[in-house]
């Protein structure tokens, strides 16, 4: 029989230890995803709940997209230098773009927030809680969901302002804010896998900056896909943006849109981007 010598630590592995998705002993499967499903909610309050504290963020963010739609969609509305389906005026045709535009910018950056939290010491505290790492990524993905939600609010009711005839379905409406925090959900994600590659709030920003217009212009927030050169068509159907802004204006404006092909791309891109920053998390809170 051996014993460790007295004053020398137990040795600890150096693998470190991956909170386990299974439930407790003798717990249900069903009980498992309530209890995940619990964690993941209180994860998106607290993170919601900052919004009371400073809401300057929401305040800001809102200038952007009324100058898309003051600015930009008034002028091409009345030059009609972009064809739109029949009926439609180019303005409505833009609102849907600029609704998931400003999603896309509010979440491209939300990797900055772990890694300010990962600098606080926060994220080491959440680490070594029994949730697991999907759990806290997919309430940080869903808060910032709901934070676009606020600012799509801003988008309608100015384009209501402005004359856009906007569906008044609330079953549609509904459906629209769901496709809405999908998106937000899945470029906050990647907004995170990168934080977890690039380890600091400077090189993020860059890296975010240098993404999010392209993302925006190779969609079809803008002009519809067919006026595209070829290889940017290719582009737009690889990128998320397109099937947003694709279910957004069936949605809202009544256009012809692929909902189901939209719906799955946007719930797998989501699912991916999950996985992805569960699995950067850890490389970012060494």
């Amino acid at each position: 029989m051996t014993s460790a010598a007295p004053g020398v630590p137990p040795a600890v592995s150096a693998e470190p230890r991956i909170p386990r998705l299974t439930g407790l002993p003798g717990e249900s499967p069903l009980a498992v995803v309530r209890r995940l499903a619990s964690r993941i909610v209180t994860l998106c309050w607290v993170e919601l709940r900052k919004i009371r504290h400073d809401r300057t963020e929401l305040y800001t963010r809102a200038i952007q997209p009324a100058l898309w739609l003051l600015i930009f969609g008034e002028t091409f509305t009345r030059i009609h230098a972009i064809p739109t389906p029949d009926g439609i005026s180019y303005l409505a045709y833009l609102a849907p773009g600029i609704l998931a535009q400003s999603a896309l910018f509010i979440a491209i950056f939300y990797g900055i927030q772990i890694i300010w939290e990962r600098d606080a010491g926060v994220l080491t505290k959440l680490m070594v809680t029994p949730t697991p790492r999907a759990a806290l990524i997919t309430g940080k993905a869903f808060a910032a969901g709901v934070r676009s939600i606020v600012q799509g609010v801003v988008v309608v009711v100015l384009s209501a302002i402005l004359g856009v005839a906007l569906t008044h379905n609330p079953l549609k409406l509904l459906a629209a804010a769901a496709v809405v925090v999908l998106g937000s959900a899945f470029f906050s994600c990647l907004s995170m896998s990168i934080a977890g590659l690039a380890l600091s709030r400077d090189r993020l920003m860059g890296i975010g900056q240098a993404i999010t217009m392209p993302l925006f212009f190779s969609s079809n927030a803008l002009y519809p896909e067919r006026l595209m050169p070829g290889w940017l068509q290719a582009i737009s159907k690889v990128n998320p943006l397109s099937y947003e802004v694709d279910a957004l204006r069936g949605l809202l404006i009544g256009t012809p849109a692929h909902l189901g092909l939209d719906a799955a791309v946007l719930v797998g891109a989501t699912i991916a981007g999950v996985t992805a920053s569960a699995l950067l998390l850890p490389r970012l809170a060494r």
